[in-house]
């Protein structure tokens, strides 16, 4: 790093005396492309760049002053133990430093002070290190479940979920980064990626009306990478929310995820993207958000490749470091243009008793092909209303709701494979008669369907639904008999479509057709 391209105001900070409190020498500096981070130790300093990309405008002191505010506010919803205040900076002779009670006249520049926390907790370092895992995914989707059922909406938030303001939004992307055309991005992928979105819009619309009536436009994360996330303390920690920009923040669910997904898809860990995804999902219940997914994919890719663009530009960054930046941006503009091409989707019922390992199939498979799984037992509580971890009632699990629960999978299996997802329906399908409806709906919209059915022996079934524990079934041993004598054989017709899997046997030579 050149220091001396660096303000002055950083080349100060990156001194140990300008700091009220000890350091760790030598200061870490990490710069994006609108903003220096000074890791000190125990505390963090945070200072704007002067710079107006359209998107985000720092470019006077009053709005860096209002943004550091904004920043404060909006992260001390999901990281209150990490944002501490803003501090002024005022120049005394020929030095800086920070002043509290300092009169805004005199004032030359402000920081964001944050608690710094270990950087190895950070998912993206986490990742790097090999130890990032399953787990830590499927707690973040909870995790984001819940921040985004407690986000703030109103009338003037919604409005930012319609068709026009997520076009202008894009379009703007697709402008500021016209100048890369032929240096990071090729003319092909730039045309093809824009004219995607553009059919996206036109053809979804009424889809973009529903997400707005249903209330799935709220005030969001914006930026919800790998970077942006810690698991500190044995706890998810979100912090880093987009301050500077309204149609950034104001978004669909949807929106929010898509980051992660797009992360770590980058990053070829697709089952670690699935993990995270059907967590999410599960605990919404929201999976008609997926067709939404594909546009918004592309979306932040694109998005990344633009910030890593605009860092070219940028004086105070080294040539050597934007050397490294050029492949960084060129991949993200690939990757954005690869989420546009089609794809062909299917529908996979599992069948099997209670313990049989459907879901234990069903979540092995869906990190392998990136399928979005679809548990009837999430499905159920859905339509009941009640926590997924919360026993049904006798109300819950009536002919009724069992008919209402298969009705729903079928949709939403079609739904989405009509988009060009695999789905994995994963229920008991025991009977003949919702099998047929499955195998009619795949048939009457064309889309591939196969069944997996799952078996093991009594015994297995029996000791395993004993052992059954921290699940969101409520299947329990004393089920397993009458299971067992209303289970309806498969038809003729049917298997052609059935692969049997013994489920006490290795999974990975059993399912490697898929």
């Amino acid at each position: 790093m050149n220091i001396s391209s660096l303000p002055v105001l950083i080349q100060q900070m990156l001194e140990p005396e300008f700091y009220p409190h000890p350091v760790t020498e030598p200061i870490a500096l990490i710069q994006t492309h609108i903003s220096f981070v000074l890791l000190t130790g125990d505390y963090v300093y945070k200072i704007k760049k002067p710079v107006n990309f359209g998107f985000v405008d720092f470019s006077t002191l009053d709005k860096r002053k209002h943004f550091c505010y904004e920043e404060l506010r909006l992260n001390q919803r999901t990281a209150p133990d990490l944002y501490l205040e803003v501090l002024p900076i005022v120049q005394r002779r020929d030095r800086v430093l920070f002043s509290p009670e300092a009169e805004e006249i005199s004032v030359i520049e402000y920081a964001i002070k944050m608690r710094q926390f270990p950087q190895e907790t950070l998912l993206i370092n986490m990742f790097e290190r090999g130890e990032l895992t399953e787990k830590h995914l499927e707690t973040l989707g909870k995790e984001l479940a819940k921040i985004h059922a407690n986000a703030p909406t109103n009338d003037y938030i919604r409005k930012f979920g319609e068709v026009a303001r997520i076009r202008d939004a894009m379009n703007n992307n697709y402008r500021q980064t016209e100048k890369y055309i032929g240096l990071v991005q090729t003319p092909q992928q730039y045309q093809e990626t824009r004219r995607y979105t553009e059919q996206f819009f036109e053809d979804n619309q009424e889809v973009f009306q529903q997400r707005i009536e249903k209330d799935k436009i709220r005030e969001c994360h914006g930026d919800l990478h790998l970077k942006n996330v810690a698991f500190w303390q044995d706890k998810i920690v979100i912090f880093d929310c987009i301050e500077f920009n309204e149609p950034f923040r104001y978004v669909d669910f949807i929106y929010d995820v898509a980051f992660t997904v797009m992360d770590l898809e980058s990053r070829s860990r697709k089952d670690l993207a699935n993990a995270f995804l059907n967590t999410y999902l599960e605990h919404t219940g929201d999976w008609e958000g997926v067709q939404v997914l594909p546009l918004y994919l592309s979306r932040q890719a694109y998005v990344r490749a633009k910030v890593n663009s605009l860092m070219l530009d940028d004086s105070a960054i080294s040539p050597e470091e934007k050397e490294k930046i050029l492949p960084i941006a060129s991949h993200y503009y690939t990757l954005a243009w690869e989420y546009t091409q089609p794809r062909q989707g299917k529908i996979i019922l599992m069948s099997g008793l209670s313990g049989s390992g459907k879901s234990t199939i069903a979540r092995y498979l869906s990190r392998k092909i990136n399928a979005i799984h679809i548990r009837s037992d999430a499905v159920r509580k859905n339509i009941a209303g009640i926590d997924l971890y919360e026993k049904g009632s006798a109300d819950v699990y009536t002919p009724d709701m069992t008919q209402k629960t298969y009705q729903r999978l079928g949709e939403l299996g079609v739904m989405l494979a009509k988009q060009g997802f695999s789905v994995i329906l994963d229920a008991k399908y025991d009977r003949l008669c919702l099998r047929e409806n499955a195998i009619n709906l795949a048939k009457e919209n064309q889309l591939e369907i196969q069944i997996i059915y799952c078996n093991a022996p009594v015994e297995v079934l029996r000791e395993r639904l004993q052992k059954r524990v921290g699940d969101i079934t409520d299947a329990k041993v004393d089920l397993l008999a009458s299971q067992l004598e209303s289970a309806e054989p498969f038809s003729e017709l049917e298997k052609d479509f059935v692969q049997e899997i013994d489920t006490t046997l290795g999974l990975e030579v059993q399912l490697q057709q898929f």
